[in-house]
């Protein structure tokens, strides 16, 4: 199972985001959940490490983890923290919803 926390600040930006473990709906390269999980996740960091002034704590050294918070960003950033959050909140959601035996999102502020 692929546990991810999402956690966002009282404003509702994204603070962090974490992920690990793996779906077992499938073998390993044909999992479309562990694909849909990793496709959310790497273009919400993508996007984010995309900014300059944004300043990110990444961590992806071990299959199957991939970690990132947010160190540092303007206040011409927080539009963009805040859909982030939303974008990965009702992504995720969606797949936990659709394969509930596969991913488990918490969500913490």
């Amino acid at each position: 199972m692929i546990q991810v926390l999402l956690v966002r600040s009282k404003d509702g930006l994204l603070q962090s985001c974490s992920a690990q473990g793996h779906a077992g709906f499938a073998a390993k390269g044909k999992d479309i959940v562990c694909a849909a999980v990793t496709s959310l996740l790497r273009t919400a960091l993508a996007v984010l490490e995309n900014k300059s002034s944004i300043v990110l704590d990444e961590n992806s050294s071990d299959r199957g983890f991939l970690a990132f918070s947010v160190k540092g960003f303007t206040s011409d950033d927080e539009s963009l923290l805040r859909y982030s959050f939303e974008f990965l909140q009702e992504g995720l959601g969606q797949i936990a919803q659709d394969y509930p035996k596969c991913i488990k999102l918490r969500v913490e502020e």
